[in-house]
């Protein structure tokens, strides 16, 4: 056995950031910028209001108090999208709404609520507004290129693509970006015992739930699944599933990893390409393959449900955020306070599912029950992984442990 740090620079050793394609906007959401995005415009294009009032000349309203008005002659009334005919000249003023052009000879805004609008007679065009607050030069004005000049660099290669990204890019009027492409991952199930989720359960049968759990990792982590069933244990039989699926650019199966007469994806593996090792020093997760075929990585997950889970979260996960272009890859972890005794006697790193809770600023953490590798409701009962390292036997309640946080993203690590 090899220890997971080994396994997993094995693994990524293997794994560079994919090709750029040129994406629409809404569909690059996730994916990681392989251009620096530089601005052809400044932001706002134009000095505009921040609030809802009237444009004026600051020094006009400088002794303004809520018992002493100043009086001033609104001389128009101005919409968004729209421009001023006129000029803020010394005594007047300009209806304004936000994100309208700031009137020429305005250098300020008077909010509404800060003048007598609400029992002035008229204060549209032609009226009068008494202003109750006094207001200095840019103040409630937002100024042209305040966000973004022209010719600055807005967002640089090898950020993801966030919500907030995308409105940047709208707002420059990018309608596609380059970014690096999702992986493609085939998703194979192994064994004679499986049959679809469709199908009636037999003796002896059980349903295929790993290839939809393993697909829908890919496809939380930013890759492209593609399903290729089931595959027999027969060496034609899986040498011809995964022949399927060397036009993607990772290979995941579930089963036939282990040591019994019919785990057939490691001798597959040898007889078709390259095996780089086979076992790795964690429990749940003992026998995992990785190695290629015909130059496509393949990642032989084991075929207990947890443990083809908890091994993806530590090596199929990464080599999907790598091929993204990435570069953040650690799973985030917190520190959490042990509620309960754990024993860990295997001589392994053991990843205990967790259910953590905060309270008064301190993670706790408590096991989700049973940790067999045939449980999956206790993944799904799970937020974190509790980390215990090979060499501790038992880890009293009390004890600060590291745990993995199932649910967060990389940002958050």
């Amino acid at each position: 056995m090899i220890s997971v740090e080994e396994a997993l620079e094995t693994v990524l050793g293997h794994f560079d950031p994919l090709d750029a394609e040129r994406r629409p906007i809404l569909d690059a959401l996730g994916q990681v910028l392989a251009e620096d995005v530089i601005s052809s415009a400044s932001i706002p294009p134009f000095d505009n209001s921040a609030m809802d009032g009237y444009a004026v000349q600051s020094g006009d309203v400088a002794g303004a108090g809520r018992d002493k008005p100043i009086e001033l002659r609104v001389i128009a009334d101005l919409a968004a999208g729209r421009v001023a005919g006129v000029s803020v000249g010394p005594g007047t003023a300009v209806r304004i709404m936000t994100g309208a052009p700031l009137p020429n000879g305005a250098d300020a805004v008077v909010r509404f609520e800060d003048t007598d609008e609400a029992s002035a007679p008229s204060t549209r065009e032609g009226g009068r507004i008494g202003v109750m607050v006094p207001v200095v030069s840019g103040e409630n004005v937002r100024y042209a290129g305040e966000d973004v000049r022209t010719g600055e660099l807005v967002i640089p290669k090898g950020a993801t693509v966030r919500p907030s990204e995308i409105g940047v890019l709208a707002s420059l009027g990018r309608k596609d970006v380059l970014v690096h492409r999702r992986p493609k991952v085939a998703v194979l199930a192994t064994g004679d015992e499986l049959v679809e989720i469709d199908e009636p359960v037999s003796p002896g049968k059980i349903r295929n739930s790993n290839s939809y759990s393993v697909a829908s990792l890919v496809a939380r982590y930013g890759g492209v699944p593609v399903m290729l069933g089931i595959a027999r244990d027969r060496i034609e039989e899986l040498t011809a599933k995964l022949a399927e699926g060397l036009t993607t650019d990772l290979v995941i199966t579930s089963g036939g990893v282990s040591v019994g007469d019919y785990d057939m994806v490691k001798n597959v593996l040898k007889a078709e390409g390259k095996i780089d090792f086979w076992q790795v020093r964690m429990k749940p997760g003992k026998p995992l393959a990785f190695g290629h075929i015909r130059g496509v990585p393949l990642l032989g997950l084991p075929g207990n449900p947890v443990s083809a889970m908890v091994s993806f979260e530590q090596f199929g996960r990464p080599a999907i955020l790598k091929m993204l272009g990435k570069t953040k890859l650690a799973k985030p972890t917190v520190s959490a306070t042990l509620t309960e005794d754990v024993e860990n006697y295997s001589g392994r790193r053991h990843y205990i599912r967790a259910i953590l809770e905060k309270r008064d600023g301190r993670y706790y953490a408590w096991t989700t029950g049973e940790q067999g590798s045939g449980i999956l409701t206790s993944m799904a009962k799970a937020n974190g992984l509790v980390v215990i390292p090979e060499d501790q036997k038992l880890v009293k309640a009390g004890t600060e442990v590291m745990v993995q946080m199932l649910d967060w993203s990389e940002e958050q690590a």
